[in-house]
């Protein structure tokens, strides 16, 4: 059954944040208005704590409850946070993701005909995942190590929600978007993942002029990236349409080396200085490609932006913002 939207009463998770923002003006594209979409914060709403969780589905929304909870909220970064953070990293989105499954149960969504709708990640898939990676292959191994705990924390979400499916009838999408980049990112260099800090990097030295950049790793591995908005548009589709949480890749099928993507980076960006790799720094994953046939044929979705257009957009952004 497809989502009423004008009727719909929606939780956001992360609705702040980079994929959030762009997911609430889809919900406003639809005819969700503002009063019928609620971003918990984490001054007032601790997600990590089932009492605060608690009370956000007893109060939300004058008491009358949620039609709809969208799960985006995370604690990630790059390689470099995810080494220096594991523990927090399993311990936050996995309690997340914990509290809010089953305070929806317990709070009546099954009864109101709700849906949850949880975005995972596509760093919860095996290490040595055949390429393109193909949902049916996400527990045939372990993640790569640098960030594993992440990624079986939000992959244990999905499984949370088949088990409620299987149990209570709650009905639930489950997406697992490629790395996303765009306007707006986390360009913070201590956590941002590899595109705002290629861009930040690049923008930087061309302004103080300098004549080389250092990279981390080897450029050896490769990545699929998505833009942004075509995630949001993703990530709605799957909340209107999907009643069982069907892993779904969310991505472009389009794979590039992080040599060639630096390369692109910096000519795109006007850095026309040398690149100096450091390969005592990890790659991470060796390769990443998706198989997003299934969200073809399950959401009727597929991605808009192409991948330099994406970028031109994103340096444009911190050009103006950063």
């Amino acid at each position: 059954m497809s989502m009423d939207w004008i009727r719909a009463r929606v939780i956001v998770t992360g609705g702040a944040g980079f994929l959030g923002s762009r997911v609430i003006d889809e919900l406003r594209g639809r005819g969700v208005s503002d009063d019928r979409i609620f971003v918990p914060r984490r001054a007032s709403c601790d997600l990590t704590d089932s009492s605060a969780v608690d009370r956000m589905y007893a109060e939300v929304f004058g008491g009358a409850g949620a039609t709809l909870v969208m799960h985006l909220a995370a604690e990630v970064g790059g390689i470099g946070a995810n080494r220096e953070n594991p523990g927090r990293y399993f311990f936050a989105n996995m309690a997340m993701a914990m509290n809010l499954i089953e305070g929806a149960r317990k709070n009546g969504l099954v009864d109101r005909e709700g849906r949850f709708l949880q975005v995972g990640t596509i760093c919860s898939y095996p290490k040595f995942t055949p390429v393109p990676f193909q949902e049916a292959e996400l527990w045939n191994g372990y993640p790569e190590e640098t960030n594993a705990p992440y990624g079986i924390a939000k992959k244990a979400a999905g499984e949370m929600l088949r088990a409620y499916h299987g149990q209570y009838g709650l009905e639930a999408g489950y997406v697992l978007p490629v790395n996303l980049y765009g306007p707006g990112d986390n360009f913070d260099p201590r956590s941002s993942h590899v595109i705002p800090a290629l861009v930040r990097k690049c923008v930087e030295a061309r302004r103080a002029g300098d004549a080389t950049i250092d990279v981390w790793g080897t450029g050896s591995a490769s990545r699929e990236f998505l833009y942004v908005e075509d995630a949001a548009r993703g990530v709605v589709r799957a909340a209107e349409v999907m009643t069982e949480p069907t892993p779904i890749n969310l991505g472009t099928h389009m794979e590039i080396t992080i040599r060639n993507l630096v390369e692109l980076i910096a000519k795109l960006s006007g850095f026309d200085g040398d690149l100096v790799w450091d390969p005592s720094k990890p790659d991470g994953q060796p390769r990443r490609c998706l198989d997003v046939s299934r969200a073809d044929e399950l959401l009727d979705w597929r991605a808009e932006v192409g991948f330099e257009e994406g970028l031109r957009r994103t340096i444009a952004w911190w050009e103006a913002n950063g």
